[in-house]
């Protein structure tokens, strides 16, 4: 029995062996399976680390960047009252809708005032053009008649001239027939003085003496005759004279005619050009028609584009004058992003290049590509940009502005409004 104690003794101690043995194997197996799952788990940290690494060496992105669009602000065109508003604000509107209308009274007397004023340049026109002709037919028989009346004035200057060289021809022949009649007289008086020595003496007869006193009498007669036609011939002349002044006087004055004859054809240019003044007058005032029958459209104010109308600040009873800007009209086709990259993100980017954009508002993603890279930083371009010769230099890395535009339909459903906060990615290699 002592035995069969001590071989159950041997026999568990060889079974506890065996049992620590495998137990010691199973611990071992288990750190092996832990070592191994270590390094899995860092061999996959690595791969996905570089993955990351190697993607964001592919890729671009920034937070800075907004939902950019064009905003229409929609002003008045004419001076007016507001008559009736047909929009409120963040309301969807068509181009070509009416957004406000002014009134229209004001305006459509204008252009009544403006057809009066057209038709009475149309009328100034028509008669300024009558004259014309009439200017040119008047300026040619004027002038024909000057020079015939200079002809006539010539010929009777000729005929005066003629007339005064006659006279003055007969003044000369009666001063001739005076001195020969004086000479008669003379001799008649000293024969009646000779005779009546004799008569008184008898040495003639009486009848002697009186034929001496007759022939006396006779060349007195003559003698006071040829004076007189010394003075008629004087008078001749002094005509004469005065008849070829007034000839000078009428040639002088046909000449005058004739000068302002003359001038017809600058009087016709002058009444050309009234009609040329007269012509702008017309168009000028069409022009003001135009502008008054425009200005009546003006009162109609109608949306540019289509959008959604914001900023409305017109009411009905307004008096709004030009330039004054009554709402705005955000059109939501035609958006883009605008993403400011830094500096040091522009090394690979060119435009073209493919871009996510993740939308802050939306659980969603749009695509798009580059479209333009700004030319100067986004301070450079502020209202005041930075002077950096102060001497007090800071390097800070600057922001560049870049357009991104969406791909064709992705922005159907027109849920992207200007200002949104976005998180554009671009792959630049």
């Amino acid at each position: 029995m002592a035995l069969d104690t001590k071989n159950d003794i041997k026999v568990e101690t060889k079974i506890d062996k065996e049992v620590h043995s495998v137990v010691r194997a199973g611990a071992s197996v288990k750190t092996i399976i832990f070592r191994i799952v270590i390094a899995i788990i860092v061999i996959g940290a690595g791969i996905a680390v570089y993955n990351y690494w190697k993607a964001a060496q592919l890729v671009e992105t920034t937070d800075d960047a907004q939902v950019d669009g064009s905003i229409y602000m929609v002003s008045a065109r004419v001076t007016g009252h507001v008559a009736e508003v047909m929009v409120g604000d963040q309301q969807p509107v068509k181009a070509g809708d009416v957004l406000v209308r002014l009134d229209t009274k004001d305006f459509e007397v204008a252009i009544a005032k403006a057809r009066a004023d057209l038709a009475d340049s149309i009328a100034a026109l028509a008669s300024v053009r009558t004259d014309v002709p009439i200017t040119s037919t008047t300026t040619q028989s004027t002038l024909s008649s000057a020079k015939f009346a200079r002809l006539d004035a010539s010929a009777a200057l000729s005929g005066a001239e003629q007339q005064l060289g006659a006279a003055r021809a007969r003044l000369a022949t009666a001063q001739a027939n005076v001195r020969v009649a004086e000479a008669n007289f003379t001799k008649a008086s000293q024969d009646v003085t000779r005779y009546k020595q004799l008569v008184d003496k008898d040495e003639i007869s009486k009848q002697q003496y009186d034929q001496a006193v007759a022939v006396m009498q006779a060349a007195q007669a003559t003698l006071d005759a040829q004076k007189a036609q010394v003075g008629e011939a004087q008078q001749n002349i002094s005509v004469g004279e005065k008849t070829i002044d007034q000839a000078k006087a009428r040639v002088s004055q046909a000449d005058a005619q004739i000068e302002s004859a003359m001038t017809g054809p600058q009087q016709v240019k002058a009444t050309e050009a009234r009609v040329l003044s007269a012509t702008a007058k017309v168009e000028q005032q069409k022009a003001a028609l135009q502008q008054a029958e425009l200005n009546l459209q003006y009162t109609t104010v109608v949306a540019p584009v289509t959008g959604i109308v914001a900023k409305k600040s017109v009411e009905a009873g307004n008096n709004v004058t030009v330039g004054q800007q009554l709402l705005a009209v955000v059109p939501l086709d035609g958006i883009w992003i605008t993403a400011n990259f830094k500096e040091t993100q522009l090394r690979e980017m060119r435009v073209g290049q493919p871009v996510t954009i993740k939308v802050d508002a939306y659980d969603r993603e749009y695509r798009g590509k580059v479209l333009r890279i700004a030319g100067a930083s986004g301070a450079k371009l502020s209202l005041l940009p930075p002077e950096n010769a102060t001497g007090n230099f800071v390097k800070v890395v600057q922001r560049i502005p870049v357009r991104i535009v969406l791909d064709p339909g992705e922005n159907q459903d027109q849920l992207l409004r200007p200002g949104m906060s976005v998180v554009p990615t671009v792959r630049v290699k």
